[in-house]
């Protein structure tokens, strides 16, 4: 009798632990089982960027400007990037900030960020600089690109001070292909301005650049800069909105001009999530609806239920917070997505919904 009791017991337990494994794997394939699986989630992202939140380890903090810290981040397996790339670096208070990298993307071990202190700012570059320290982690999310160096026949660029962090990776680049360019960059003061030997080191072949100290001749003659540019020549300007507002009136006909700003433009998208009627929105994932008031972003609804949705801007120019939209028609209010992006997907600090119901992959 002992035998077959147990023969029993052994098939009972095997057949337990069958169904548990069997069950750990539904879960995995949809977390909100047994409801039915979802395609794979993108919230929060494109289709085509990388968004995994890694952390990396700072090995290196140096002073390269008055004002101005560059953080070296190493980790394993980072994913590659190209010139014009920024990174998402999630602070230790939860902040989000977006800062370009300035390394060189040969260097598979580690990213370099630069980050001016801005006194009056929203409190990121001060946390930045008086918490972020060697032998600190602190999380990360990119690389991603909405700035790329794009083919031309020439190039010219128009920068103001920290603007300089996407642009550097871009002027090695062109220096060792031997392309045409040339370099406008101004600044508050040449102690302000970081990168200006390398820069000179960079240009110093011929005379492509140009720097301008505010305190020593005043504002940069962007005009000058690109008049009589040849057709198809390919302007980028990167700093604040005034230095871009400059770019954008003084572009010779037949040129193109690729823009990275700071900060919302003044009487753009600031405040444009509110001024429409309520709606609601489902959170599929989550099985929840939440409504959103007439005054009152999508963003703001959303984090009332997910606290977790990551946010920066709230002005519809960084991308931190965009999502994808399964269901309903979107009332697109940002400065950055493309068409094709906005096909399924919407920047939920500013943009709306045309109805009065949005479906989000949340």
């Amino acid at each position: 009798m002992a035998l077959p009791r147990l023969r029993t017991v052994v098939l009972v337990s095997g057949a337990a632990l069958l169904t548990r494994r069997a069950l750990k794997r539904r879960i995995a394939r949809s977390p909100l089982w047994p409801l039915p699986a979802l395609p794979e989630p993108v919230s929060g992202h494109s289709k085509r960027r990388a968004t995994a939140v890694r952390k990396l380890l700072i090995t290196g903090r140096t002073e390269v400007a008055e004002g101005v810290v560059q953080l070296r981040l190493e980790g394993p397996g980072l994913p590659p990037w190209s010139p014009g790339a920024h990174l998402d670096l999630v602070l230790p208070s939860g902040l989000v900030r977006q800062y370009s990298l300035c390394g060189d993307p040969a260097d598979t071990d580690a990213y370099t960020v630069a980050t001016r202190l801005v006194a009056d700012g929203r409190g990121g570059s001060r946390e930045v600089h008086e918490q972020l320290q060697e032998g600190l982690e602190v999380e990360v999310r990119g690389p991603r690109n909405r700035f790329p160096l794009t083919g031309a026949p020439g190039y010219v660029f128009v920068v103001g001070g920290i603007g300089i962090t996407p642009v550097l990776p871009m002027l090695r680049s062109l220096a060792a292909s031997g392309a045409e360019w040339r370099l406008l960059y101004g600044g508050r003061s040449r102690a302000s301005m970081p990168f200006l030997e390398e820069i000179g080191k960079l240009g110093a072949d011929g005379d492509r650049v140009t720097v301008v100290a505010q305190d020593e001749a005043g504002h940069p003659d962007v005009a000058g800069a690109l008049a009589d540019l040849a057709p198809g020549t390919a302007v980028y300007c990167c700093g604040p909105e005034p230095l871009m507002a400059a770019a954008t009136a003084a572009l010779p006909e037949g040129c193109t001009l690729h823009l990275e700003p700071f900060s919302a433009a003044p009487g753009g998208t600031a405040g444009a999530a509110a001024g429409s009627g309520a709606f609601e929105v489902e959170l599929r994932r989550s099985g929840r609806t939440v409504p959103v008031a007439a005054g009152q972003s999508v963003l703001a609804a959303v984090r009332a239920e997910l606290p977790y949705v990551s946010y920066s801007c709230e002005q519809g120019f960084c991308g931190t917070c965009q999502q994808r939209v399964l269901e309903g028609e979107i009332d697109h209010r940002d400065e950055l997505l493309t068409d094709d992006e906005r096909g399924d997907s919407m920047l939920i600090c500013v943009s709306r919904c045309r109805g009065g119901r949005l479906v989000l992959d949340l």
